[in-house]
Parts: C-alpha cells; structure tokens; sequence
C-alpha cells in the first residue's frame, strides 16, 4: 500500500501528467506534490482547488442518491484538471490532483488510475 510519495509518482506515469498533489480541502494545504503546477506555485494551486473540492463535497445536489461525489474534473484551455476524493478513516478531507495536459492526456484513464491510487493510499 503506498504512503503520499508513492501515490503521487505513480499519478505522474499517467500519460500527459504534468503535476499532482495530495490536498486537504479543509486547510486548503497540500500534503504532497510533484511535476509542476499550472500558475508555478504549488500551495497556492492547493488552496485554490481546496475551494473548489469543498464546494463539490458539500452540496447535496450532485449527491442524489446520498453517496459522496468521487471526482471533478475541470477542463481548460490547456489541460484537464482531476480531483479525486480519497476515503479515509478519520474525516475523508483529502483529495489528490491531476494536471493533465489536453493534447497528450489521457481522461479516462487518468480517471481510473487515480481512482485505484485513492483506493490503495495509506495515510497516517
């Protein structure tokens, strides 16, 4: 089972990944990142989608059936952005980050690659 470090290189072997980051959507902090970050500075990234992942944990309308949301993804100009929520057994308040680039990334792979590194990642 691999530990924050592990998690987050194994994220950058997807094709097209440019950065990722373990983020706690609480605190807006990141807990962990590699690659680079889409405006140069990694925290700020954090704090910025921290935003966004609480915001979409939050709001009960994308929860109909009342399971959490799994991921968001954002597309722009330039690459998709990937937030996949992880489970933990304290408060469940992480969720890692995938830049990806539009031309050379791969979505829907990108989608189940994280999904399966949320699954395995060991916190604590």
């Amino acid at each position: 089972m691999p530990g924050i470090d592990e998690c987050l290189l194994a994220a950058m072997v997807v094709p097209g990944a440019r950065g990722a980051s373990l983020v706690d959507w609480t605190s807006g902090l990141a807990l962990g990142t590699v690659g680079d970050s889409p405006d140069g500075d990694h925290e700020a990234t954090a704090a910025q989608t921290a935003e966004l992942a609480r915001m979409a944990a939050e709001q009960r309308a994308f929860s109909t059936d009342g399971r959490p949301v799994e991921d968001v993804i954002i597309t722009a100009p330039s690459g998709y952005h990937l937030l996949r929520y992880v489970e933990t057994a304290f408060d469940s308040s992480v969720f890692l980050h995938l830049w990806l680039d539009r031309e050379d990334g791969n979505l829907a792979l990108a989608r189940l690659r994280l999904r399966g590194l949320a699954e395995q990642l060991v916190l604590g």
